[in-house]
């Protein structure tokens, strides 16, 4: 791989661009941590890429090598025209400039795998720190059909996300992950890999999309919805924590619920695991029956 860092200077300069603060954006400049998310995100001809946030399109160039579509996701309008002034070339690139938040990702992906060429869809990103979780959660939540995700973030955050459950990571957020994804760290990434460089260190990380979730549940919705009220609050019981939240109707029911299901009155929410959970959701959804 050439030399990205002047590459990107270069960049910088002809189209007199600055890294916008407002919208996270720090310009990657390692050429190895680019070949290691080109690599490890197992590209072929076959795929179309979905790029969220390619910024000056340093990922964008190795991507379109090996895709047989990359479809960028860019909001910052300045950024639109270094990207098809540097791609327009190609004939499997494609530049969409909005809110990936509010872009529908479900038609797009349908579209394109309709025409034929298209066998698998894979996410791929530089994700913007101040926005990660909502994107992530976009992503799996609105069950697309994706193969895998793969993104630079936040370190702090991409160790909640790959976290197994009852980890001393744990958060809500890493059981969402766990249910849709079999998740893996690709390598850490030092702030000098940037610019400018931020002041967290970053991490590479894998979600393979599992053909089928890790638990058997009719309603997610209401897993979700105790997993959320019991990392509310978290260093409190979960009896109590789910009690105080009003998913259980009182400590009674609670109780009632925590002893068939024999786990200690005591226990707190990271303790517990997926199929805990799970089955607590069961037995709420049955006695509103």
């Amino acid at each position: 791989m050439e030399n990205i860092l002047e590459e990107t200077k270069f960049l910088m300069k002809k189209y007199k661009i600055k890294a916008n603060k407002s919208l996270g954006q720090n310009f990657l400049i390692n050429s190895e941590v680019v070949e290691n998310i080109v690599n490890s995100s197992e590209i072929t001809k076959e795929d179309m890429v979905i790029e969220i946030g390619p910024g000056l399109g340093t990922l964008t160039k190795y991507l379109l090598d090996k895709a047989g579509k990359v479809l960028c996701v860019e909001l910052d309008t300045k950024m639109i025209k270094i990207l098809q002034d540097r791609f327009l070339i190609y004939d499997n690139f494609e530049v969409i400039n909005t809110d990936v938040l509010k872009l529908n990702l479900n038609d797009i992906i349908y579209e394109n795998k309709k025409q034929g060429k298209i066998k698998d869809v894979k996410v791929v990103a530089n994700l913007p720190y101040y926005i990660t979780t909502p994107i992530i959660m976009k992503l799996l939540e609105e069950k697309l059909d994706i193969k895998s995700i793969t993104v630079m973030i936040q370190k702090e955050v991409a160790d909640r996300l790959i976290e197994t459950p009852g980890g001393k990571n744990t958060g809500a957020i890493t059981y969402t992950v766990y249910y849709y994804c079999d998740s893996e760290k690709i390598m850490e990434v030092p702030n000098s890999s940037f610019i400018p460089e931020p002041e967290v260190t970053s991490e590479v990380i894998k979600m393979n999309l599992r053909s089928k979730p890790v638990v058997d549940i009719d309603n997610n919705k209401v897993m979700f919805m105790v997993i959320k009220s019991a990392f509310m609050q978290r260093r409190k019981t979960l009896l109590n924590a789910l009690t105080n939240t009003k998913v259980f109707l009182n400590k009674e029911e609670g109780l009632k619920i925590l002893n068939e299901l024999n786990l200690n009155e005591n226990v707190r929410a990271e303790e517990l695991s997926i199929q805990d959970f799970a089955n607590i959701a069961k037995s709420i959804t049955e006695r509103k029956k």
